[in-house]
């Protein structure tokens, strides 16, 4: 069991050794990249939605 224990206890020391040298992104970037992400998704609801409204009408159309 005290093996088990000392091997988690290295691997989350290894871990945050790791995180220690990763190059995280800047706050700008971060920011940018939130922008890009919600633009994309507002133009997506758009889109859809147009084409819902399209599609529903046509469905009036066809069943009458």
């Amino acid at each position: 069991m005290k093996e088990k224990v000392a091997r988690i206890i290295q691997f989350l020391k290894e871990v945050r050794a790791e995180a220690r040298r990763v190059t995280w992104a800047s706050r700008r970037e971060i920011m940018a990249a939130t922008a890009v992400v919600l633009i994309i998704v507002f133009l997506s609801a758009f889109y859809l939605g147009i084409v819902d409204l399209v599609l529903s009408a046509l469905m009036k159309v066809v069943l009458g």
